[in-house]
């Protein structure tokens, strides 16, 4: 009886460990909503007025109630053109650098909210290719192709249109709300969704295993499970939310294509396409099962996981669907586009960080507010994230210095890569810059900008800039013109001895003189100095004086001879 209880306690814990969920059908989603892709494209094209050129296609269906709104007072100056093969209704309200075009043969009824003289009927194409054609040769070009279904309303942002990259616009399957210069509200499609949620657990469990860390254990996994017999087997996906984890399984055959993989960590049993680097990624691991305790079980297997936050199952119908994740969570996706409009208009790229260093050993980080002097070297590391078990290369293409103040001055900084094993540098790439070029620039407060490269297996995709703020001053100017030399002890005994041999050559010098002219003391060389140059070429006159008697004749003799020997000798 006490195993039987035993086993039965062992069992209790287990499936606790283990939190699953039945799913149940809703007729609202509240973590996913599904809308289709659709035909549109987006290029750098401004007119030479100034105005850029937009094309609006809107589509609409047939249980749809046909009534929608454009909001565009706050709009840059445009030229608009708006198609549609259904009859609909539409209230604007434009500014007077917006002009709408519409085609003649249009059903569209277009009702202003106050009278203007900026709408123009006139006569184009109906057909995709042909109207891109048409308005490129009226207006120059094309900045961009939007297909709407259901639209509702339309805000346009008082932000520019545009998109780096080619001016030519190539119709191709995207995502509408990636534009970040309008807002768009539609009717989504209608989809059969199973979901459900692991209840809460009572209090905070510990990690399973040691590949968990905070920061996983913090973030959110959301489970989509498509059944066997579902038609669909083209899916893109785009994360809303931070720090998320997605489970993707699918039949076999599907591809599911990851927009923003910045966002998440993700795996499927499919293939996955990265469209930023234009790369399909192999299936990481087997489930042919689509039963729901099966999937859920094999997620929380794979990310180590002691629960998850949504299980979704659907069956969608169309060719090629967006599932959108994170619908409930509007603050953080307005939040997400204005980080992005700051640095880049690509929303697919992956967050980077650079963190700069005044060593080569990377190990001291530079405070933002620390000053630079001019004369030093810094180091640099840029970083970025993993996408699940995918490790994305960082490449450094160019870095330049934008100046801060009424005059902004930019100049390009070259760099030297430094070499970072990958077991240390990751997801991470390191360089050197020299600020010499700065020290004859006025300017101290700089923004230090470069653009990357995100590579995976040799293949390579934009990854955007990443940026910094650097303050640089002056190196100390040297006072004195005269170099200063710095002697340590092997030279001040070198010169201490130089002198001392110096000093012992002259006494010898001196000494060999005095040998030569025979001088037995100072006092009488110095009288005879007094008397004249005994070394001068003029001859010694005799003295007149008479010889004392205490003077024998031998001295006499002696100093005659010694008198005559360096007169005789120097002639």
């Amino acid at each position: 009886m006490d195993s039987l209880i035993s086993l039965l306690c062992l069992a209790v814990v287990v499936s606790a460990s283990h939190p699953m969920c039945d799913p149940v059908e809703v007729s609202d989603n509240s973590w996913i909503y599904v809308r289709e892709m659709q035909l549109g494209c987006w290029t750098s094209f401004v007119g030479q007025d100034k105005a850029e050129v937009h094309i609006l296609k809107l589509n609409f269906a047939a249980t749809d109630v046909k009534m929608f709104s454009l909001e565009m007072t706050d709009a840059r100056p445009m030229n608009l053109i708006i198609t549609s093969r259904d009859t609909a209704h539409g209230l604007y309200k434009i500014n007077a650098g917006v002009n709408i075009y519409k085609s003649n043969a249009s059903t569209l009824v277009l009702h202003a909210s106050e009278p203007h003289s900026n709408v123009h009927p006139i006569d184009f194409p109906g057909e995709d290719e042909e109207l891109l054609r048409w308005a490129t040769r009226r207006f120059g070009g094309v900045t961009s192709f939007t297909t709407v279904e259901n639209l509702k309303v339309l805000l346009s942002r008082p932000t520019e249109g545009t998109k780096g990259g080619s001016g030519e616009c190539v119709l191709h399957s995207e995502d509408p709300s990636e534009k970040h210069f309008i807002k768009i509200e539609a009717t989504p499609l209608t989809s059969s969704f199973k979901s459900c949620s692991p209840p809460p657990e009572p209090e905070k469990q510990q990690p399973r295993g040691p590949t968990v860390n905070d920061e996983d254990a913090a973030s959110e996994l959301h489970i989509i499970n498509i059944p066997e017999d579902a038609n669909i087997r083209n899916l893109s996906v785009r994360v809303d939310t931070r720090k998320s984890s997605v489970f993707l399984r699918g039949p076999r055959g599907t591809t599911w294509t990851v927009l923003n993989p910045q966002h998440t960590k993700f795996c499927s049993n499919n293939e996955i396409v990265l469209p930023a680097m234009t790369h399909r990624i192999q299936p990481l691991f087997e489930l042919s099962s689509d039963q729901a305790e099966d999937v859920q079980r094999k997620a929380l297997d794979y990310f180590k996981a002691d629960t998850f936050t949504s299980y979704t199952e659907m069956r969608p119908e169309g060719s090629q669907l967006l599932l959108v994740l994170g619908r409930d969570t509007p603050a953080v996706t307005e939040t997400v586009t204005e980080a992005m409009l700051s640095t880049t208009t690509e929303p697919h790229q992956m967050p980077l960080l650079m963190q700069l260093y005044t060593s080569p050993d990377f190990h001291s980080p530079l405070d933002p507010n620390t000053k630079v002097q001019s004369d030093k070297r810094i180091y640099a590391e840029i970083s970025g994230h993993t996408l699940g078990d995918i490790v994305l290369t960082i490449k450094v293409m160019s870095c330049f210095v934008h100046s801060k103040g009424s005059c902004p001055v930019v100049q390009e900084l070259p760099f030297i890569p430094e070499f970072c094993s990958s077991n240390l540098c990751p997801t991470s790439t390191r360089l050197s810059f020299s600020l010499d070029q700065l020290q004859e620039l006025s300017s101290t407060t700089w923004d230090l900008e470069c653009s990357v490269k995100l590579c995976y297996s040799e293949k390579c995709g934009d990854g955007g800039r990443v940026k910094r703020n650097l303050e640089v001053t002056q190196p100390c100017q040297q006072t004195l013109n005269t170099p200063y030399f710095d002697f340590g002890l092997p030279g001040v005994l070198g010169i201490a001895f130089g002198g001392f041999l110096i000093g012992v050559l002259l006494i010898g010098a001196l000494w060999f003189i005095k040998i030569k002219t025979g001088y037995p003391t100072g006092l009488d060389m110095a009288s005879s100095l007094s008397s004249g140059c005994p070394c001068s070429g003029a001859k010694q006159q005799p003295s007149s004086s008479n010889p004392s008697a205490s003077e024998n004749s031998s001295a006499n003799a002696s100093i005659g001879s010694t008198q005559s020997t360096p007169t005789s000798s120097m002639a």
